[in-house]
């Protein structure tokens, strides 16, 4: 008889295991969780956050960003971004709401049509202080909030910013030199190439962006007394470049004239580059990536980075030489 109850349990446990809904519900309780993206530079007068939150529902999550409502906060929230020197608060900016009506390059598909984006005319900000940014929901109490130091301002040395000649000459070197940046952990070079294009109809400047490296990283980004650093790279690829950006396929074009090459350095935080880390493709048969958040109380990133452009270099005259000669660059009609 005591089998036979244990039988008859064993059985039930399976048909109510069987009898369960066999659907799979994805979709978790609601639950309100901002989402923040913030990145502070002192040498921009106008600092942007961007808050939304997180939406999710049976069907077409694209369909849903197109909608509002699904990620925009119905009301305004008071956010608020402090100057701390120390222990010490010297100053708090309060942000104001702008909506933007034109999708720019880069944009996430998720801002559909226009996109709603905190502002505050800041001014270049000290990259002395720590900046704390604080976001309260007036209808809830909640705060959200997050931490940065500033990517501190750093030298460059070659290409001179006062001589400002480049030259690029097939089987030499061309060099990179410039100071670690205070703060600085992952850096980036691009050189942007300008050019006049002349057709029957007149003559028109144009540019190409060239990315020479965009993942140099240092040790230790607080380095207090840090050796410059500086890289080498074969003048050749020049020309490769300059190949691959302009085609030989507009027949009405009659010349083209080489003008100059602007160096942009963009230095990432530490936390900028851990996010950047986690979000690049994976080149591995493992996709899963783990997250990464800097945000108390809600996701995303606020973080900081630093931009240095010396615009304006002349290519030098060896250079304007042989773009008339190289193989590469002489059907271009320079």
């Amino acid at each position: 008889m005591r089998y036979l109850r244990i039988i008859l349990v064993v059985l039930v446990f399976i048909t109510v295991l069987y009898s369960c809904n066999k659907n799979l519900n994805v979709n978790a309780d609601w639950r309100d969780i901002t989402v923040v993206y913030g990145i502070l530079s002192q040498n921009e007068d106008t600092t942007f956050i961007k808050i939304t939150k997180a939406f999710l529902g049976e069907g077409d999550a694209l369909m849903f960003a197109k909608i509002p409502d699904s990620s925009t906060y119905p009301d305004k929230l008071d956010v608020k971004l402090e100057a701390w020197s120390g222990n010490n608060l010297v100053n708090t900016y309060t942000f104001d709401t702008i909506t933007k009506h034109h999708k720019e390059k880069g944009d996430s598909i998720f801002y559909y049509p226009d996109q709603l984006v905190y502002f505050n005319h800041t001014g270049h900000l000290d990259e002395n202080n720590t900046y704390r940014l604080k976001i309260t929901h007036k209808n809830t109490g909640m705060v959200d909030s997050a931490t940065t130091k500033l990517v501190h301002g750093f030298t460059v040395e070659t290409p001179d910013p006062f001589i400002k000649v480049a030259e690029y000459i097939p089987g030499h070197s061309f060099e990179v030199k410039f100071a670690q940046a205070y703060g600085g952990k992952r850096y980036q070079l691009v050189i942007r190439f300008h050019y006049l294009e002349t057709t029957p109809n007149g003559t028109v400047s144009k540019s190409f962006d060239w990315m020479l490296f965009n993942n140099l990283q240092v040790v230790n980004p607080y380095e207090t007394s840090p050796e410059s650093i500086f890289k080498n790279f074969p003048g050749d690829i020049f020309y490769t470049v300059v190949a691959g950006n302009i085609k030989d396929t507009n027949v009405t074009v009659t010349s083209r004239t080489a003008r100059s090459v602007d160096y942009i350095f963009s230095v990432a935080s530490e936390d900028l580059n851990t996010y950047m880390e986690v979000t690049e493709p994976s080149l591995s048969i493992i996709q899963e990536r783990p997250s990464f958040s800097n945000i108390y109380n809600g996701i995303g990133l606020f973080s900081s980075r630093f931009v240095n452009e010396i615009d304006s270099i002349a290519i030098g005259h060896n250079t304007l030489d042989e773009l008339k000669i190289n193989p590469l660059t002489a059907k271009l009609k320079f």
